[in-house]
């Protein structure tokens, strides 16, 4: 009610509407032989609103092929003359008016493609809205139909997926609320998604039968089509990615009993009739709307580490992100909340995508302020991080008594910082590490299960705290294989930020020692540095035969292409993901023995392991001069990640902790 009140503007400026007064000139849509979509548009008038909807297509289009098909549903203005003028669309003409049902089903029969979107005519599409729906179908194999993030002109949310009760009714999630709202931003699953931007598998589509004519001519129809198609074991999902302008009540008006909308309670009975035994496993009439957002999901996890995870930053994102990824897929409604408050949009979008709500500044203040209002909705809460699990663990208690209380330990920092004191000498270092240590360990005595990521800590702590529950949760990383052969392949490569203290050691000690000595025996060889890299760093660390590339998109070019990864690293803990990675590609590594660490590897079997930079040496000349050798690391290093830091076992230690 009090937006409703609120003065605010009739446009929202940022969203580029086109307009609807522009005279009309003849303009073309993309054309394809080979349409991947066909976006079928039911209309009947309002030719201002097709013809802008229409130019909004040619606009902004999309990477996938497409094509247009316009079914002019009797129009009772000059519709069908005016769009016979637009080049590459396909007009159907109806020669009487068969309704929004009848219209999209003529679409339909006639479309080429593989997938059919049906888009209202009073709509208009933004940039990336039609690919964003098809990666949906792309990530999600359950996918049976993805609806679009729906807005309206003033910018407030519309629809973010709809939800249907117990009692046949419905209601679109969202309405009225900022469109960037967390709770809305991420991919979810939901009872509906509306017929004004829905896209569907042609196939799927004709075996559900279509849109059902019994709801003829408006109205019930894409609940009515979404039930059908989780009939089959599919799911519909909303795509917040995908977002479309929609004059809701331009096409049907918003009166209940004139025009279209006195359909919607006929309707309404008539799905009753049709889905009684399923609406029985819907949420009850009246249940709370955070509640039935999260029907289907079999309870909330909430994740907080010191800031949102970037894959391409560091191991520990990599692997955050997979975890995030996996409960989802194992039905948790998950929230993501940075420690320091800061999430980008890209950031915001990517965890979205695996269906995790980021509560980030400005819309959630602080951890403790939304434990307080929702900590009674959590079944489990993972606190990553001593740093971060010691601020919270006790309030976590306090606000959800109820939850399950996981530290994750991400790796054991108190021995990583304890084997820095070590190398460097540090008494202030050393008194860092037995802070660490008492943190850590008295975390894990709190804790119902706490997670480490290497046989090695889960040992140590055996040893240390039998009496508490440690898990192996280790690295999650896809087998890519190796994709390029043996031959042309020159170079090595490192992989880590400079930030983190046991990469800067690593990266120092190969400029100062092993690269030069490298050189002496291979005059041409070149190290590759892939992280962030601070300008001082690369002036001081400057040698012939080094070069440094900061944070790159993707590694799978360097990996195709180089001859062996380093790991020297001289101190650390954990399991360490640049040794996963190239090895996940097929690429050998040459490591010392700390890195290789809790890692199931042997030298000589999967791995090469040099302790000094002669024994740099010697491992990158023994690969150089023999195949045999290099294929049977290459082999052998997938097998590795494939047994122990493949998806399928950090699934199953999920379970063990969540079930």
């Amino acid at each position: 009610m009090r937006q409703e009140f609120q003065s605010r503007p009739e446009l929202d400026e940022a969203l580029a509407l086109l307009p609807l007064d522009e005279p009309f000139a003849p303009f073309a849509l993309p054309v394809s032989d080979q349409p991947q979509v066909s976006v079928i548009i039911p209309v009947h008038g309002e030719l201002a609103y097709t013809l802008a909807c229409l130019r909004s297509l040619a606009r902004h289009g999309a990477q996938a092929p497409f094509e247009v098909i316009v079914v002019d549903d009797a129009s009772p203005d000059a519709s069908a003359a005016t769009l016979a003028q637009v080049g590459g669309l396909h007009l159907l003409r109806n020669t009487a008016n068969l309704g929004f049902i009848g219209s999209c089903n003529a679409g339909a029969e006639a479309a080429r493609g593989e997938f059919l979107l049906f888009l209202n005519n009073d709509t208009q599409v933004t940039s990336g809205w039609l690919d964003a729906l098809l990666r949906c179908f792309a990530e999600r194999a359950d996918c049976g139909i993805a609806g679009s993030r729906l807005v309206y002109p003033d910018g407030r949310l519309q629809e973010a997926g709809g939800l249907v009760f117990a009692d046949g009714s419905c209601w679109t999630t969202g309405r009225f609320e900022p469109r960037d709202l967390p709770l809305f931003r991420c991919r979810r699953e939901v009872d509906y998604v509306s017929g004004a931007s829905l896209l569907i598998r042609r196939d799927v589509f004709v075996r559900a039968g279509g849109f059902d004519a019994r709801y003829a001519p408006a109205y019930y129809e894409d609940a009515d089509l979404a039930f059908a198609v989780r009939r089959f074991g599919l799911r519909v999902y909303y795509e917040p990615t995908s977002t479309v302008i929609h004059c809701e009540g331009i096409s049907a008006g918003t009166d209940l009993d004139r025009g279209m909308k006195r359909h919607q309670r006929p309707n309404r009975a008539k799905f009753i009739g049709k889905w009684t035994a399923a609406l029985a496993a819907q949420p009850p009439a009246g249940t709370p709307l955070e509640r039935a957002i999260h029907w289907r999901r079999r309870g909330r996890v909430l994740v907080v580490d010191a800031m949102t995870p970037e894959p391409s930053r560091d191991s520990g994102s990599l692997r955050l992100c997979a975890i995030l990824r996996l409960l989802d897929e194992q039905g948790w409604s998950t929230a993501f909340l940075p420690d320091d408050g800061r999430a980008s949009p890209a950031e915001i979008d990517a965890l979205g995508a695996l269906g995790c709500e980021v509560l980030s500044k400005p819309w959630v203040a602080d951890l403790p302020r939304w434990l307080r209002e929702h900590g009674n909705e959590l079944h489990a809460v993972i606190l990553c991080r001593h740093t971060v699990a010691g601020q919270y663990a006790g309030l976590v208690r306090r606000h959800a008594p109820q939850a399950k209380l996981i530290f994750d330990t991400v790796d054991l920092h108190f021995l990583r910082e304890r084997r820095a004191a070590e190398l460097g000498g540090s008494a202030i270092m050393a008194r860092q590490a037995e802070a660490a240590r008492r943190s850590e360990l008295a975390l894990i005595e709190q804790a119902d299960v706490s997670l480490v990521v290497s046989p090695h800590e889960q040992s140590l702590l055996a040893r240390l705290l039998p009496q508490a529950r440690v898990e192996l949760l280790s690295n999650i990383h896809e087998v890519h294989g190796c994709r390029q052969p043996y031959a042309g392949r020159g170079g090595l490569v490192f992989i880590g930020g400079y930030g983190h203290p046991p990469n800067s050691n690593a990266v120092r000690w190969i400029a100062e020692e092993i690269l030069p000595k490298l050189r002496e025996a291979l005059p041409d060889i070149r190290v590759h540095v892939l992280g962030d890299m601070p300008d001082t760093a690369r002036h001081e660390l400057a040698t012939p035969g080094l070069e440094f590339h900061g944070r790159v998109a993707e590694l799978a070019p360097w990996l195709d292409h180089c001859l062996a990864t380093l790991a020297p690293l001289r101190f650390g803990a954990g399991v360490k993901g640049k040794i996963n990675m190239s090895m996940s590609h097929g690429v050998p590594v040459i490591a010392t023995t700390i890195a290789v660490e809790g890692m199931q590897l042997a030298d000589g079997v999967n791995v090469l392991v040099a302790d000094d930079a002669a024994a740099f040496v010697e491992a990158v000349r023994r690969l150089q001069c023999d195949e045999t050798l290099w294929q049977q690391l290459s082999v052998r290093g997938l097998d590795n990640v494939q047994q122990h830091f493949s998806a399928a076992a950090a699934a199953a230690a999920l379970h063990r902790v969540l079930d």
